[in-house]
């Protein structure tokens, strides 16, 4: 018999009704009820196996792979585009949005490289590992926004300078974007007054770290997460072992009840 969360829902909605200030740190599991995979927080085409160009998605998407071959990168880039192409926000999202809206101050710290949060109305938005929403040019950096890959030319070159594009977003092997990093650690410095782990298992050091950062200040955390149980769910304060939108839809009707 499952059991039932509902005491958990409604101490989640009380720290969030308390708190001003809220990090909410976003993974592949907050897309997923949009319909998009969740292998990775990139993919979903493979789960372990080999590309058909026998090498792992890990491989071709990453840094060398695209300086030497980039046809490879794209290709793949093109799939995963493919596959969350007409896909659209969800009440997880929305949620997150209107926090957004009617708090002092709420940030969505990303892996996700969608663009489902800003789609949804989310605007202090850190997309740690970019988007696919956008093309750099690689020779004079020119950056453009795209929404439909299906109508570029592969690879793509730049219209300004004739450079090859790349799709803006972190590759394997690369630094994190500096700018994110910036506003990440600024944000950071201000201090929150909860944080939020959703659908990601924080395998990362850098989606870990704020998580640590406030279990030392003795602060507030939720993770909303269907797993059992991830690297951080013993350090957080609440766990609840449901889907991003389920949750963060039960705790939006918990809190316009009171």
């Amino acid at each position: 018999m499952a059991a039932d969360l509902s005491p958990l829902i409604r101490a989640a909605a009380d720290l969030i009704r308390e708190a001003r200030n809220i990090l909410a740190i976003t993974g592949a599991g907050i897309s997923a009820d949009s319909g998009l995979p969740t292998y990775r927080g990139v993919s979903g085409l493979y789960n372990g196996r080999l590309t058909e160009d026998g090498i792992a998605i890990e491989q071709a998407l990453s840094a060398e792979v695209f300086r030497t071959r980039p046809e490879i990168t794209w290709k793949y880039m093109r799939q995963i585009e493919s596959g969350a192409r007409g896909k659209t926000f969800n009440r997880g999202h929305e949620v997150l949005a209107w926090l957004e809206q009617t708090k002092p101050r709420v940030w969505v710290l990303t892996q996700n490289i969608d663009g489902l949060h800003l789609a949804a109305g989310s605007r202090n938005v850190i997309e740690i590992h970019g988007t696919m929403r956008r093309v750099r040019c690689v020779q004079c950096q020119r950056v453009e926004p795209v929404e439909d890959y299906s109508q570029l030319n592969f690879p793509p070159h730049c219209g300004e300078c004739g450079g090859l594009q790349r799709p803006d977003v972190v590759l394997f092997d690369e630094f994190l974007p500096s700018d994110a990093l910036g506003t990440l650690d600024r944000e950071l410095r201000r201090g929150f007054d909860l944080y939020l782990s959703i659908g990601t298992s924080s395998t990362f050091p850098y989606i870990l770290q704020p998580i640590l950062q406030a279990r030392t200040l003795g602060l507030p955390t939720i993770e909303i997460n269907p797993a059992a149980e991830t690297d951080i769910s013993r350090l957080v304060s609440i766990h609840l072992p449901l889907g991003a939108a389920e949750a963060l839809s039960r705790i939006a009707d918990q809190l316009a009840a009171n």
